[in-house]
């Protein structure tokens, strides 16, 4: 069995959709799929994306991004809370799966989070740009902690029975040094959106060997203090030199 890991497939992008179609039906069969979100904001893309991914591998397991928590196009009422629960009902149903895996000595956990400006504050220029502000919504009361405190604690039940080898995932960042030195100073505005250290602790507590993550669209595998940090995103069409535009095998039993 091999454990593959992808991210920020973006499928409302014709040319990003057609990759998945054309992916092998024979060749994955055994094998465990780690999706580390972004796949679409609308559902029914997300359903043929997850269908189509469940026949192929043996197991498909995901978390949903930040853009499949928008609700832009989903009607005024729509909140991001709701349709993250209509999300983990569509999963189940599609084949795929957000609860933890154990096979073996393996055990691969989710990791659901958000952004907490643990990374730094973001600028007024962030805040009227970054479309989240405005493609999502949260109860009154939710500031960005709180949207973030809700989701991680969401994740302490898959925190027992583990077994010897730990791979966890997550779209979003657990800590910021995870991005190269090589970004220019004018993108690392963005930095106090990707993650939160929230879920490097949990990282730590689950003493995982590896983390998949996803969100900053920068392809990059780099080992911190014993963990191996792998980010392997599909990312936009555009995106051919940050992105490797294919699976990559991070574990094999």
């Amino acid at each position: 069995m091999r454990v593959f890991a992808l991210s920020d497939l973006h499928i409302d992008y014709e040319l990003n959709k057609q990759w998945i179609a054309q992916l092998s039906t024979d060749d994955y069969r055994d094998d465990v799929l780690i999706l580390a979100g972004d796949v679409s904001d609308s559902l029914p893309l997300l359903e043929w994306c997850l269908k189509t991914l469940a026949s192929r591998f043996k197991k498909v397991l995901y978390v949903p991004g930040n853009h499949d928590l928008w609700v832009i196009r989903d009607g005024p009422e729509r909140q991001s809370l709701d349709k993250f629960q209509q999300i983990c009902a569509l999963v189940e149903n599609c084949g795929a799966s957000m609860q933890a895996f154990h096979r073996g000595s393996l055990s691969i956990i989710p990791l659901l989070g958000w952004y907490d400006y643990s990374f730094g504050q973001p600028s007024t220029e962030i805040f009227a740009t970054w479309a989240d502000y405005h493609a999502c919504r949260w109860p009154e009361h939710f500031s960005a902690h709180d949207i973030t405190a809700h989701f991680v604690q969401l994740n302490e039940p898959l925190f027992s029975n583990l077994n010897q080898t730990v791979i966890s995932f997550s779209h979003f960042l657990p800590r910021i040094d995870l991005m190269p030195a090589y970004i220019p100073l004018e993108k690392r505005t963005l930095y106090p959106i990707l993650g939160t250290h929230l879920l490097e602790k949990q990282i730590r507590q689950l003493a995982s060997t590896i983390h998949v993550y996803g969100h900053s669209h920068v392809n990059r595998s780099v080992t911190i203090e014993g963990i191996s940090y792998i980010n392997n995103a599909f990312g936009y069409p555009r995106e051919t030199h940050i992105a490797a535009k294919q699976l990559l095998c991070i574990y094999e039993t």
